[in-house]
């Protein structure tokens, strides 16, 4: 399988999770409120500190973003673009969110592709400081309740990146059982998904949210990404029993340093994680 060496020593635990629990909820995003602001809005008022957004479609302007890129330095094994400011409004045809916490603070991670003024399709990386909601849109959220993503240093990255911590539960109304997992580097996807539900007696599962990277991509129907770097979203995701056992089906979109996209369902076991992949578990059996 293909691998990257980081610039630190692996961590033992391969998988960083959390269980909580939590529940699927929509809102609308507020227009002329920053991205970070509106969302956090939506999870406060369904009594959640954080979660993650499923969305599909949506216009922003301002807008920023940065793509990844290759590391100048030795001190990461990849690295993000310059920051990108497309003028007018950028639609979005999918993302998704974690929302989280960083310094004590509200912050997300999100990668989205969209359409840009003018026609240009793009993706990448949405900061949350320069990005404004110009109409208000629907977003499907997914709210924790026992477990918050939060933003701390990673040795072995050597990013500052979100993974999952008990939090102390809010009350909120769930009714769903539910995993916060951060998967680290160089394990394939699927597999390690697979593994995780089978260590715990999990036999079916819905992906909620999911933001993250992978060392370019194989798709069941034969497109191959071969630059290493990419970032990517989860448009559609489930484990369940197949032909193997358990099995992961993934379906995302992804933009490479090159700047091109990408899109269909992975294949198992050719799609190692190249930085980090977050996302929810929603446990249906």
């Amino acid at each position: 399988m293909r691998s990257i060496k980081q610039p630190g020593t692996p961590i033992a635990e391969r998988i960083q999770w959390v269980e909580a629990r939590g529940r699927a909820f929509t809102f609308m995003l507020e227009q002329g409120l920053p991205l970070l602001e509106a969302a956090r809005r939506g999870f406060a008022a369904q009594g959640f500190a954080g979660g993650v957004l499923d969305i599909r479609g949506g216009a922003l302007g301002p807008f920023a973003y940065v793509m990844p890129a290759l590391s100048k330095t030795p001190d990461h094994a990849a690295f993000y673009s310059d920051t990108y400011r497309p003028p007018g409004i950028t639609r979005l045809s999918t993302a998704t969110m974690t929302l989280g916490v960083r310094d004590g603070a509200p912050f997300f991670h999100c990668h989205a592709l969209w359409t840009e003024e003018g026609g240009r399709a793009g993706g990448g990386h949405i900061l949350p400081e320069e990005t404004i909601v110009a109409e208000p849109f629907e977003v499907a959220a997914f709210g924790l309740d026992g477990a918050i993503f939060t933003a701390e240093p990673d040795v072995e990255t050597g990013f500052k990146l979100f993974g999952p911590v008990v939090a102390a539960k809010s009350g909120a109304t769930t009714d769903r059982r539910a995993f916060a997992l951060r998967l680290r580097p160089n394990q394939d996807f699927a597999g390690c998904l697979e593994a995780f539900c089978r260590s715990l007696d999990i036999s079916s599962a819905r992906i909620r949210g999911g933001v993250g990277s992978t060392i370019g991509a194989r798709f069941e129907d034969g497109i191959v990404v071969e630059p290493f770097a990419t970032e990517l979203t989860i448009t559609s995701g489930a484990i369940a029993p197949g032909a193997d056992g358990l099995e992961a089906v993934l379906d995302v979109a992804l933009v490479d340093y090159t700047g091109a996209l990408a899109q269909g369902r992975l294949v198992r076991g050719d799609n190692p994680v190249l930085m980090t992949m977050e996302l929810v578990l929603e446990v249906v059996a």
